[in-house]
């Protein structure tokens, strides 16, 4: 449905996306991940279409992208700003007018669950509600591909899970989704297809179990405060960050028995298996988060 080569964004003298390689396939969710700063949202404003790139070729199925696409992709920014003093449906049907091709206004209202919100002012959402609001004026113009860049942050975990429902709903269409998010379990619930970035590239892509699969064979992940405990004191195996330890592991007693051998204190100490944040710690040293 769409595809970068070689896509570059430069600043001066900073590269924010480098040469980066990027195809989704019709009818795939991909999750674009990586902190604050990795280039995920310059990447994807070259996508929509809003930013110029530096260098490299965007093509929308199969065409190099063009104004005219503009009618076949829907996108829910981080931030909109919407006009006040006016309702959730006078806002739809304000957006629909702005397409010359339109989702019917029943199937958006049904899809994102607004029946009980029409006649509300657009001022008095709540951050779960006006979501819902901005899902629909994503789709609105009834889109083959549809950009959610971080559509859930801020919102409480059972709004999060409730917005995680409506693009299932948008999934089960067969629609193709490029969804970016700070949030691990987002992506593992909702996206087919991960790329990684840091630093303006993209450094892994599969699907979410296959990459872990890559990284981390059967095992868990021990974590411990490290606080005064000099690094040499801990399993070769162990990996440093500010102000604890992972010891990736297959054996969980041994490993503690060494660490108690070790005259390390186990207060703090905690066990589970790895995830995406885990997953991005072994590639880059940094958050997911950050």
């Amino acid at each position: 449905m769409i595809e970068v080569r070689g896509l570059s964004k430069v600043y001066g003298s900073i590269a924010a996306v480098d040469h980066v390689d990027i195809a989704v396939p019709r009818g795939v969710c991909l999750g674009l991940l990586g902190p604050n700063g990795a280039g995920k949202t310059t990447t994807i404003e070259m996508m929509e279409g809003i930013r110029e790139p530096t260098e490299g070729t965007i093509l929308f199925d199969g065409e190099p992208l063009a104004a005219h696409h503009r009618d076949r992709v829907g996108i829910q920014f981080q931030q909109t700003a919407l006009q006040e003093f006016i309702t959730v449906e006078e806002t739809i049907r304000l957006f629909a007018n702005l397409y010359s091709r339109n989702r019917s206004f029943d199937e958006l209202v049904d899809l994102c669950d607004l029946q009980e919100l029409l006649d509300r002012d657009n001022r008095k959402l709540s951050g779960g509600q006006r979501q819902r609001m901005l899902l629909a004026l994503a789709l609105v113009n009834d889109p083959d591909l549809i950009f959610l860049d971080e559509p859930t942050t801020g919102l409480d975990p059972q709004a999060r899970r409730n917005f995680w429902s409506l693009i299932r709903r948008i999934k089960a269409e067969e629609r193709t989704i490029i969804l970016t998010t700070h949030y691990m379990e987002e992506a593992e619930a909702l996206c087919d297809d991960i790329a990684i970035m840091d630093r303006g590239t993209v450094i892994a892509r599969n699907a979410p179990n296959a990459l872990l699969g890559e990284h981390f064979q059967d095992g868990v992940i021990v974590r411990l405060p490290t606080k005064d405990t000099p690094a040499d004191a801990f399993p070769p195996e162990a990996r440093l960050y500010p102000g604890y330890v992972d010891i990736p592991t297959t054996a969980v007693d041994a490993t503690v028995k060494e660490l108690l051998s070790a005259g390390i204190s186990l207060d703090g100490l905690s066990i589970h298996r790895p995830n995406l944040d885990d997953l991005f710690l072994e590639l880059t040293g940094t958050s997911l988060r950050e």
